[in-house]
Parts: structure tokens; sequence; C-alpha cells
């Protein structure tokens, strides 16, 4: 397993839409930062970004189905990035992008306005008061989007735990933020495009009589 390992780090680095912010020396901007339309991406369309992609499955799947929409998958875990990596490569989609990195400094990424959508999909809940401030759905992780998502830009939460998704439902209240959609139960509300994609992980929960959580809000809706 190891050894698989180091495999997929090594070709990761061989990917072009593959990136690994390095910050040993300081925190400092990431090179495409208020770049990814112009440099990157080449195009003018919106860009959504997915913070703890996993394997990619959301980031890879919402490229297939959306061409007209760039997506960035962000995550810590390289051996399990590579997964979307590899796909999207093989299949040589241009509107995919991968960066390894700890979500805590997302904000070295964009530039103001930059993003259109955030999708957080099943992160962990981190059910210990102690832990609140890791959640992804917290003031502080909202405080920091907001200086490069849109006006009126969207985040979603997709989540199988009711705790963070009982939290979230009180961060947008308390906050007055924009609340678009919330459902306990996004299949049989068969809410688009929170049900247009089924992980693996998923599909096991859902064979298992759970239920999948959805929120989307925005937090400076103008």
């Amino acid at each position: 397993m190891a050894r698989n390992k180091l495999e997929r780090f090594e070709e990761n680095k061989t990917f072009p839409h593959f990136f690994e912010y390095r910050y040993e020396n300081g925190i400092s901007d990431f090179l495409l930062k208020g770049k990814w339309n112009d440099a990157f991406f080449k195009n003018d369309k919106p860009i959504i970004i997915e913070l703890g992609c996993g394997k990619g499955e959301y980031t890879t799947g919402f490229g297939l189905k959306y061409p007209d929409k760039n997506f960035i998958g962000f995550d810590i875990k390289g051996s399990r990035m590579w997964v979307g990596a590899k796909k999207s490569f093989d299949k040589q989609m241009k509107n995919i992008a991968f960066v390894r990195m700890y979500i805590s400094l997302i904000n070295a990424v964009f530039g103001k306005n930059e993003v259109d959508e955030i999708w957080i999909t099943f992160p962990d809940p981190h059910l210990r008061k102690s832990k609140s401030k890791k959640r992804l759905t917290s003031p502080d992780f909202i405080n920091r989007y907001v200086q490069f998502l849109k006006p009126k830009g969207i985040i979603h939460l997709k989540t199988d735990s009711i705790e963070l998704y009982d939290y979230t439902m009180e961060v947008i209240s308390s906050n007055n933020y924009y609340l678009h959609c919330s459902s306990v139960d996004v299949y049989q509300n068969n809410i688009s495009p929170a049900s247009d994609i089924q992980t693996y992980y998923e599909q096991i929960w859902l064979s298992q009589g759970l239920t999948i959580k959805y929120i989307s809000f925005s937090p400076n809706y103008k």
C-alpha cells in the first residue's frame, strides 16, 4: 500500500492540472491566485470548487455533466486525489483542476470575486465542541470564503451528519445568511444538482437506510 501511494504521488506530479501548494518558507500567494480563468482554464466560465474532494467524484462528475463550468477539487490526501486526477487526465477534461493543500490556507489560492460556488461534500463533522472551529461551515471558515466568493455566490453542504446539518443551519440563522435550500433527505426530495451524483460511500450509506442532508446558502447575498 505504501508503495502504491508513493507511485501515485509521483504520477500526480506529471499531471498538468494537479498542483501542490508548498508553503515551507512561509505562506505566500499561490501562482494562479486571481488568474485561474485567464492563465489556466483560458476562458471566462464560472469557477466551482470542492473542498475535501477525496477521490474527486464530485469534481469530475460535475465536470462531465457541466462542461460549461470549471471545477477545482481541494484536499490534502494526495493518494485519494490521484483517482480523480487520473480519470480527468485520461478523459482529457480541460475544465478540471486539483490542488493538494490544507483547506485552512484556501485564501492564498483565490482573488476577490474569483469563485462562483463552493461545494463541501461529506466533511469531517468534528462533533466535539472543542473542534467546532475546524468545521468547514464554521463562521471562521465562511469568513475565509467570503474573501473570494462572488456576491450571491453559493455554498453547498452535503453531509450524512445531522449534527453538522443542524450546526450549519444555526450558523446561517445567527449570521443572517441567505438560505436557498435545505433538506434532510436530498434524494427523496430529488434536489438537483445535489442529487445528481452519488459517491461510492453515499451508495453504501443509502443502502443502510441513512439519509443525506443538503444545504445551500449565500453568506454575502447582495
